[in-house]
């Protein structure tokens, strides 16, 4: 896997387009890529178009852009995100859960944003985050949690509970997902329990 991510060092502008999703480095990608395309076009496809100084001067051109950005992706390449080990997630999740299950939303956010400043990709702690979200009314805050979760890798396994809390979201007024917020809280009632397993 890491050598997967050093082959980014090819392309100028990829490692940060790729591993951080960055604007700049999609600048650089496509600044290079039409820079060499027209090196190559006038070099293979319409030789007579310039002269061959300038020919040289665009391929010189090229390999500079190249070896700068080479250059300067290797000096400040971007770190692999940490994977926080299990013992240290599990615990603050099934916190975040037993909270959530006892209906006190607001240490259950404590610790479901606790565990995301740790683990950003913790799929499971997003849903749950979003779930509660949705159950307090705060919709336009839970309808952004679940497209960032969906947009996600994490995402990938919860799109079936994602598209159904989303639903659920186009269906509810914010005032009556506090009323049943307030329901469900009196009544005691065991819906929308979170994904993760109990520990």
């Amino acid at each position: 896997m890491i050598a997967m991510r050093y082959l980014t060092l090819v392309w100028p502008g990829l490692p940060w387009l790729w591993l951080r999703g960055s604007v700049a480095g999609l600048v650089l990608a496509v600044a290079f890529a039409v820079s060499l395309d027209v090196a190559l076009t006038t070099t293979f496809i319409w030789p007579d178009l310039v002269e061959l100084p300038v020919t040289l001067a665009i391929w010189s051109a090229v390999a500079v852009v190249w070896l700068a950005s080479t250059a300067s992706a290797l000096a400040t390449f971007p770190p692999a995100l940490a994977r926080p080990p299990a013992a240290e997630v599990d615990p603050l999740f099934a916190r975040a859960r037993d909270a959530y299950l006892a209906r006190d939303w607001i240490r259950a956010e404590t610790r479901l944003r606790e565990l995301l400043v740790i683990s950003p990709t913790d799929g499971e702690a997003q849903l749950l985050l979003g779930t509660l979200l949705r159950r307090v009314g705060r919709l336009p805050e839970a309808r952004e949690a679940f497209r960032k979760l969906s947009a996600s890798d994490a995402g990938s396994r919860w799109q079936d509970a994602i598209e159904l809390e989303l639903a659920r979201l186009d269906g509810v007024s914010p005032a009556a997902a506090a009323d049943d917020a307030v329901a469900g809280w009196v009544a005691g009632d065991g819906t929308d329990a979170p994904p993760r397993a109990a520990a």
